[in-house]
């Protein structure tokens, strides 16, 4: 039958399963790719599996997030990073070096590979034809230990695109629609696939805006063909060998379908505190700023930069607005200095930080109290920013720097200026990869760790039962940042779970922690929630502070996806309300037993009987599990399951 780009890239690499939307399959992963703010528990992860040597292609572990240097745990961090690489052989992108997204795609990227991210907008790397997913640490830990990467099979919703972006909309405007007709949950079990006419006028970086941004509305990835453009752009990074071309087959269908007209799109923009709370920019127009921030891994290309450059070229931003630009490639800021567009960037009043994640993770560039801030970023989630009750938009790089001119939300359109069509990314550009350590496996280097790095805590095989007080009810769309929250405060600590516990919870209640370890004595506890809960980030951290805390289940409408497999693989059982109503029979203080569990997840069905102590009520809970992950949860987790299917072997 004729395939589809995405059914392609799935069948070349499957391990295990069939192409049947909602069974689980195992795919073969090609590479990896680790952060700064999820790496340094990955290589503790690593560790804890005992191999030699990362088995995957190529490994590639990016310091980005936490370059804040206030004392020495970050940089203690950096250090175990690069120990790390230098024992198992994986490259090392230095800090400064950049995002690791951008980065990847410029030099590692190839189509019709797959690509495993300890970070949930790894699916950018899908603008080049390749299938990239996040994923939690320890899933990518596996992955570099050889071991394949189960998930649900995806339905694939083809999105086609026709027509051609007008003048003042771009890249970020697409995705924005998409998220405007869908919000948050609507590519939930899905991978997009763009297809269609449209693709000709969209580069390689536009490309990247949108698959980086699919992951705001829950999608599993999201991939465009490996075509001609591709092949530009790996010709203009020198890597034209690399190029392999990647397009649906003739008559290919999708499970789903959808169209955009790119012709009728105008400037979008996302209101606080939502990516999928989508007007244009026109409703909002008039509204105070007092921060616009260009770049981020949503917009890291160099025309993204570039048309901000133009737009304030000879003029200067708003005495009121603080207009910080972020640079997510060392690479693309050279080419842009080289260019000249560095300058007109300062000479129009932009403040320069060095290339990272910075304000997008709430790394610096936290807005003031009731400031409105723009920002060319993927999420705008409550405090993310750094900023309680913050006030942030999402916007593409035209709207933030219209409205840094004007100090409040402009429509570009209204400026009072010809668009500067001829912005594009050059076809030389500046490359230097000195920045890069190559891998090269020194097994006896010794690993070095920092005070502030402790060893993962164990975990313990599943109880036969579970009587346990509800520590925490919440709506729906709980975000990772509410559960662990990110941030120049509490990230520092992510190599060392006691002390980032004492954030767990803390942005919905300062209480938590605790109330929780006061719990964890007397049987632990048991979160319940409504729907979506754990949207957004890869962050393991969500699952393993809760796990460290004593919560022995979570309880909710339906779960973000890789934070519900980030629960199995730490221990807590993740459970699904078989109705709504069902969760008005549980409140806040209740006590919660699961008086079977253990027996009922080892059998085939998928029910577990639950009993509300408090009010004396029974009621029945589904749970949507592989027999794999059943088996997973057995044993306390996936580093203790992997142990005894290592001794069974042997």
């Amino acid at each position: 039958m004729p395939q589809n780009v995405a059914q392609k890239l799935i069948s070349s690499h499957l391990a295990s399963g069939d192409l049947e939307p909602g069974s689980e399959i195992g795919l073969r992963i090609d590479q990896t790719l680790t952060q700064d703010a999820t790496g340094t528990m990955v290589m503790l992860e690593f560790e804890r599996l005992g191999l030699p040597e990362v088995r995957a292609e190529l490994s590639a572990q990016y310091v980005d997030h936490n370059l804040l240097q206030a004392d020495y745990r970050n940089a203690d961090d950096h250090k175990f990073l690069r120990s790390a690489c230098a024992k198992w052989g994986l490259w090392y992108s230095k800090p400064g070096n950049g995002v690791s997204h951008p980065v990847h795609q410029q030099r590692f990227g190839i189509p019709g590979k797959t690509l495993l991210g300890a970070d949930s907008h790894t699916p950018a790397a899908g603008s080049i034809g390749m299938l990239a997913i996040g994923a939690g640490g320890l899933e990518v830990a596996m992955a570099m230990a050889g071991e394949p990467f189960h998930l649900k099979m995806p339905r694939i919703w083809g999105v086609r695109l026709t027509g051609e972006l007008p003048d003042w909309v771009s890249a970020k405007d697409v995705v924005l629609e998409l998220l405007r007709r869908h919000d948050v949950t609507g590519g939930v079990g899905r991978i997009v696939e763009y297809h269609g006419p449209g693709l000709e006028g969209l580069t390689a970086w536009d490309r990247h805006v949108i698959a980086n941004m699919g992951t705001e509305l829950g999608a599993t990835s999201t991939v465009f063909p490996s075509d001609d453009e591709v092949r530009r752009f790996l010709a203009a990074e020198l890597r034209e060998d690399d190029w392999t071309e990647l397009t649906a087959d003739g008559g290919a269908s999708y499970d789903d379908a959808e169209e955009i007209a790119l012709d009728e799109l105008e400037p979008l923009i996302a209101r606080p505190s939502s990516p999928g709370d989508v007007l244009p920019v026109r409703e909002v127009a008039g509204t105070e700023i007092g921060q616009a921030v260009i770049g981020s891994s949503a917009n890291p290309g160099y025309r993204d930069f570039a048309v901000a450059a133009r737009i304030v070229d000879g003029r200067h931003t708003h005495h009121g607005v603080s207009f910080d630009v972020n640079p997510t490639s060392r690479q693309t800021l050279a080419t842009l200095a080289r260019d000249g567009h560095v300058g007109a960037l300062l000479q129009g009043g932009a403040r320069m930080h060095q290339a990272g994640c910075l304000g997008c993770i709430g790394m610096g560039q936290a807005p003031g109290t009731d400031v409105v801030s723009v920002r060319t970023m993927p999420r705008n989630f409550p405090g993310r920013s750094g900023t309680p009750d913050d006030k942030v938009y999402l916007c593409s790089p035209e709207t933030a720097a219209a409205s840094a001119l004007r100090g409040e939300i402009t429509d570009p359109r209204d400026l009072d200026m010809d668009y500067p069509r001829d912005v594009h990314a050059p076809d030389e550009q500046e490359i230097d990869t000195r920045m890069l350590v190559a891998p090269g496996a020194d097994h006896e280097a010794e690993l070095q760790k920092g005070p502030n790095i402790a060893s993962i805590p164990d975990q313990e095989p599943l109880a036969d039962a579970i009587e346990a007080e509800v520590l925490l009810k919440l709506a729906d769309n709980v975000s990772t940042d509410e559960i662990m929250k990110a941030g120049a405060q509490a990230l520092p600590h992510r190599s060392n779970v006691p002390e980032l516990a004492r954030y767990c919870f803390e942005p919905v209640d300062d209480t938590f922690y605790d109330r929780a370890m006061e719990a964890r004595e007397n049987g632990g506890g048991v979160v319940v929630a409504g729907e979506n809960y754990g949207q957004g980030s890869s962050r393991e951290h969500a699952a393993i502070v809760p796990a460290y805390l004593g919560v022995r289940a979570v309880i909710a409408s339906t779960f973000g996806r890789i934070h519900w497999q980030n629960l199995v693989n730490f221990g807590i059982v993740p459970l699904n309300l078989l109705e709504l109503p069902d969760l008005d029979r549980i409140d806040q203080g209740d006590v919660l037993a699961l008086p079977n569990l253990r027996n009922e997840l080892t059998g085939d069905h998928d029910r577990v009987t639950a009993k509300n102590r408090t009010r004396d009520e029974s009621f029945e809970l589904r749970h949507e599990l592989s027999a794999r992950q059943r088996r997973v949860l057995l044993a306390g987790g996936l580093i203790n399951a992997f142990r005894e299917g290592a001794t069974e072997a042997a």
